[in-house]
């Protein structure tokens, strides 16, 4: 039982450094080939960077990310045992070519006070940031090869990154110059942008842009401003999650070149020309326009065009558009074309339901193409803060703490291994300083054999994606299946955060229930209970037994030593929860293993709700998505006042052989959704008897049948992917499905056709209704 005082608010002093760079780092990756040696934490100023905005520090700065042989630099596309956080104290570190951040990187600066990269006037280089440059004289040829908008042919070069408390400013970068970009932000899954500026030209000539991405599989950014600029984004990416974008003096705040499906949530523009410039009409695989724009809780002033799309959308579907909750101030257009004709007229007014595209109700398969108002969603009014917006929650740093209110799990016992069971001493740790300190869990590997209980109140933080892994007999039987880690005790409350923190198994798991949510958040405290940035992720890592060495995809063993989980997280009915930034992975191919191969291993269930809410998904399934579950990835169940943006899917690759729910059986306790004969793989989305279900955005994918991609040509690579009762309360905006027969079924029967919502590679529904 904890006898210290409660943590209470943050006391650190206004001069006092930020804790992260003051607290003892002890953590190491031991799985690294010389984990004694190998230093996770790196201070650029211990690599020679000064911080005085004189000195060149470009140097300094990309060797603390390269140093001792990480992985990166367009020779290694993915490895775990090379994880590194990259501090900037608080400066201005001047840079004259590009930062690169290496594989399993997290740039993270001074929250308390953050610091500065300054471009040079000389710059040169595609971006401050880049994540992927282009080998000069390459022809176009990049570190790591690049997504098309069929599958990602690298995608795992281009996860695991995460950059935070910056102000670049590339004002010094003649206006003319497109060096003055800040980042080059071309990812897919784990991976984050926020709490940063951005300072750009605002000269009438200015090419600078804030974030600019040509393609990639994301992804999660928030907490941003980008002053002045060409473009605050320039974006290309199959999906991404943006909250809070402020864009301020821009000409153009955002411009889409081409998506699947992208939400913005709580998007302000003040003084630009134009807020979204959006691509679209391209209705083939080959001329891949911005399939889905959903934009939900906008501020808009000053701006002449809210948005602009390129091509008309004169009575049928030529990309999808969802307006909620945008309010306009003296913003003449709020929807336009290139060429001028004005579709939706602007002013001072509050846009409260929109939308452009087919929109269906109930289990009438015929769509109604719409360019006018649409059925507004049901919200919860706990799912809503004071001015009525969806809330918002910025990822915890905890900036105003002092360094005593810290604890680290390695002071305390703790090993972090990959070896030594660490139950015990994790749950004297819990028992001690859950109510009272903020815990810090150096990097390593943690593993525990039995339950281990996450008190309601638990303010914990991970080092550069700490992993806490579940081992052993208690969870290897389906049929018995037993929690990992349960976060608070049914029925308990109280603030309760976790951040950077990866949860997992070691192999075989096939009874394990990784993560157990109950914890609820007190009265008055909206998202008080939340995971941010923070992963459940398993397989495909050295450490886990279920490597690409023991479950290839030609294995003909067993399926028990290949099985990884038997449900990946679970809310319970008393619980609420805010979840951004997480991912909820499956792995298919090896991080570790030479040539990054395929591998087949197997999970029983993905995400299930019973929660009564408030609920908040923000970029979940990976910093966005749940995938390759067996049985599904999304399940909702009694469930009521969620609100789920942008969820992401994928189905099993290997599926229909082993077909669901093999080598797993349904099971009632757990509220499993029936497979029928017609739909041999999962579902990516069912839910049953649940009311106030808001998803705004959706991607669910299927790509595979037994590893073969031919049905990607033809769109049927399942038959079913999303399945809702005839009895709950859904709304769901901006739905895309990729080859899936049927896009969205009621009680087991296929209703909305693929076919007739193509919209490039994938199809899209702007809006579904269940009454």
């Amino acid at each position: 039982m904890s006898t210290c005082k409660s943590l209470g608010v943050g006391t650190a002093g206004p001069n006092e450094p930020f804790w992260m760079e003051q607290i003892k780092h002890q953590g190491k990756s031991p799985y690294n080939p010389t984990p004694d040696e190998y230093k996770v934490f790196r201070n650029v100023k211990d690599y020679g960077a000064v911080g005085d905005g004189i000195t060149d520090d470009t140097a300094a700065i990309n060797l603390a990310i390269t140093d001792q042989n990480r992985c990166g630099g367009g020779t290694c596309k993915s490895s775990t045992v090379t994880p590194a956080i990259v501090y900037f104290p608080n400066g201005t570190y001047l840079v004259s070519t590009s930062i690169i951040p290496y594989y399993y990187t997290q740039l993270i600066g001074d929250a308390k006070t953050p610091p500065t990269i300054l471009a040079a006037p000389n710059f040169e280089g595609l971006a401050v940031i880049d994540i992927n440059p282009y080998i000069p004289g390459g022809g176009g040829a990049q570190y790591y090869g690049a997504t098309n908008t069929l599958q990602i042919a690298d995608f795992q070069a281009f996860s695991h990154r995460s950059v935070r408390n910056f102000i670049i400013d590339v004002r010094q970068v003649p206006p003319e110059r497109p060096q003055g970009t800040g980042i080059h932000w071309q990812v897919a899954q784990a991976t984050s942008l926020m709490n940063i500026v951005v300072e750009m030209s605002a000269a009438p000539n200015t090419t600078h842009q804030g974030i600019w991405m040509e393609n990639g599989s994301g992804g999660f950014m928030g907490d941003l401003v980008m002053n002045g600029g060409k473009f605050g984004i320039w974006g290309g990416n199959q999906q991404f999650t943006v909250r809070n974008l402020t864009v301020n003096n821009a000409q153009t705040g955002v411009f889409s070149l081409w998506n699947w499906g992208w939400t913005y949530q709580g998007v302000k523009f003040n003084n630009c020309q134009v807020g979204f410039d959006i691509s679209t009409g391209g209705l083939t695989v080959e001329t891949q326009s911005t399939g889905a724009q959903a934009i939900i809780d906008a501020q808009v002033k000053d701006t002449p065009i809210f948005i602009r799309t390129s091509k008309p959308s004169t009575g049928s579907l030529a990309g999808s558009l969802v307006i909620n909750n945008a309010k306009l101030t003296n913003v003449p257009i709020a929807v336009g074309v290139l060429n001028g004709t004005v579709v939706l007229p602007g002013g001072t007014k509050t846009i409260e339901s929109w939308g452009q595209g087919n929109v269906y109700k109930g289990s009438n398969p015929k769509g109604t193409f719409r360019q006018g108002n649409i059925q507004a969603p049901n919200k919860s009014p706990s799912l809503l803060d004071d001015a009525g917006r969806i809330v918002s929650r910025t990822h915890p740093q905890y900036a105003d703490y002092a360094l005593s209110q810290f604890v680290s799990v390695k002071d305390y016992g703790a090993k972090g291994d990959g070896i030594t069971d660490d139950t015990i001493a994790l749950k004297a740790i819990f028992a001690r300083f859950s109510a009272c300190k903020i815990i810090f869990f150096d990097a390593g590997h943690y593993i525990v054999s039995s339950t281990v209980t996450i008190p309601a109140g638990t303010r914990m933080v991970g080092e550069a994606w700490t992993v806490l892994a579940g081992k052993g007999p208690a969870f290897q039987d389906q049929d018995r299946p037993q929690v990992v880690f349960r976060v608070g005790e049914k029925g308990s409350q109280g603030v309760t955060e976790i951040t950077d923190i990866v949860f997992s198994t070691v192999g075989p798991a096939g009874g394990a229930i990784i993560v157990e949510w109950n914890v609820r958040q007190p009265r008055g405290v909206q998202a008080g209970a939340g995971m941010w940035d923070t992963h459940i992720r398993f397989v495909n890592l050295v450490s886990t037994n279920l490597d690409g060495s023991n479950c290839a995809t030609n294995a003909t063993g067993a399926y028990e030593p290949c099985m990884a989980a038997f449900l990946s997280l679970h809310l319970t009915p008393q619980s609420t929860g805010y979840f951004e930034g997480t991912w909820v992975w499956l792995a298919d191919h090896d991080l570790d293993l030479a040539g990054e191969k395929q591998i087949t291993v197997y999970s029983g269930r993905g995400i299930l709700s019973e929660s009564q809410g408030p609920v908040w998904m923000i970029g979940t399934g990976g910093i966005g998505k749940a995938e390759h579950h067996v049985i599904y990835q999304y399940n909702l169940v009694n469930a009521k006042n969620h609100y789920m943006g942008l969820i992401q899917t994928e189905s099993p690759y290997y599926q229909p052989k082993p077909a669901a729910p093999t080598p797993f059986s349904i099971d009632s306790r757990y509220n499993d959704p029936e497979i029928n004969g017609r739909n041999p793989s999962a579902w990516a989305l069912s839910i049953k008897r649940s009311n106030n279900i808001l998803i705004f955005g959706a991607g669910l994918y299927s790509f595979f049948v037994n590893y073969s991609q031919d049905c990607i040509v033809t769109r049927n690579c399942q038959a079913q992917i999303a399945n809702i009762d005839s009895t709950s309360d859904v709304n769901i905006y901006s739905l895309t499905t990729v080859a899936s027969v049927f896009q969205l079924s009621v009680k087991g029967v296929g209703i909305i056709k693929q076919a007739d919502n193509i919209n490039g590679f994938a199809s899209t529904v702007t809006s579904w209704s269940s009454w």
